[in-house]
């Protein structure tokens, strides 16, 4: 569920709230029951919580990552293409 950011038109009053896509948009203030008007929020960014995460990081470190398997059949040395 997204969490979606009002502003009231009579007293400036910001403020969150956490709502379903479904749910019909906020029309009065907490503060003074102004008309509020929903801002259009920059989006949901990556959020890592704790320490020593990387953008690439997709498992805990407690698991090992695998290596690839090498292949049982050996393949010819690429030979170094001739001058003329």
């Amino acid at each position: 569920m997204p969490t979606y950011e009002y502003k009231c038109d009579d007293c400036g009053y910001r403020f969150e709230k956490f709502q379903r896509m479904t749910d019909a948009r906020l029309t009065e203030c907490p503060e003074c029951q102004g008309a509020v008007r929903r801002l259009i929020g920059a989006g949901a960014g990556i959020i890592f919580k704790g320490s020593g995460f990387y953008c690439t990081d997709y498992r805990k470190s407690s698991e090992p990552a695998k290596a690839p398997e090498a292949s049982s059949s050996s393949k010819p040395a690429a030979t170094p293409a001739a001058k003329s």
